[in-house]
């Protein structure tokens, strides 16, 4: 028995050790070593936020543009630009290059679709008296729906400016596009090519869910019913 108890108090002395030893400081002294840094660390977390949100901003509004503008966009733009290495030439061809992506951003608002009784989906332009088809190989339009209910409309317009404006803001998000146009920016460059992006995407995204359209022209996915 008294060789008994020498092992139960020596058992028992390395349990209140560690017991001791399972709440030491310097776990305390990390808790507040990070909430000492937590706000210096939150500094560039808002940056990063802020940069993602343009980033899945700007790829949300490239849906609503038409898909061979903005392929030709990804494209073409880092070879115009030299990857954003531009010199006095290569700038001024990347803004013809941009007036140009635009200029079939507005003119594919008024371009419209139809599936004529063979089963083929034909495209043409909208005019004030109707649709006008360039690759209807029957010059009598046999075959063809009333095509004066495609005539041009008002909300054509606005969405023609519409999707200008996005084009726009896609392009101020493009790194190659920004450092071709602005090589050495400055503070207050910066800021508003990264805030009115976001302000002309948001508006143009709510202007057309008020203001939706039921075209799909030259680039847009054509619906079953159409």
């Amino acid at each position: 028995m008294s060789s008994l108890r020498p092992r139960s108090a020596a058992t028992k002395q390395p349990s209140l050790k560690e017991t001791n030893n399972d709440a030491p400081t310097p776990l305390a002294i990390d808790t507040d070593s990070d909430s000492s840094k937590a706000p210096l660390q939150r500094q560039p977390s808002v940056q990063q936020r802020a940069t993602q949100t343009l980033t899945s901003t700007a790829a949300n509004l490239a849906n609503l543009l038409p898909t061979g503008t903005l392929l030709a966009f990804q494209i073409l733009t880092p070879i115009f630009t030299n990857n954003g290495a531009c010199d006095s030439a290569t700038r001024y061809m990347t803004l013809v290059l941009l007036v140009l992506l635009a200029l079939s951003c507005f003119l594919a608002s008024f371009t419209d679709s139809i599936k004529a009784s063979d089963g083929r989906v034909y495209y043409g332009f909208t005019t004030f008296k109707g649709l006008w088809l360039f690759d209807y190989p029957d010059p009598s339009g046999a075959g063809l729906p009333d095509l004066s209910k495609f005539r041009i409309r008002a909300i054509d317009g606005i969405h023609a400016v519409l999707s200008v404006l996005v084009f726009g803001a896609v392009a101020m998000r493009d790194r190659n596009v920004f450092q071709c146009l602005y090589p050495q920016p400055g503070q207050q460059t910066q800021e508003v090519w990264n805030i009115v992006p976001v302000g002309v995407g948001l508006i143009c995204s709510l202007l057309f869910m008020i203001f939706p359209t039921s075209r799909h022209g030259i680039g847009y996915p054509v619906t079953p019913g159409n």
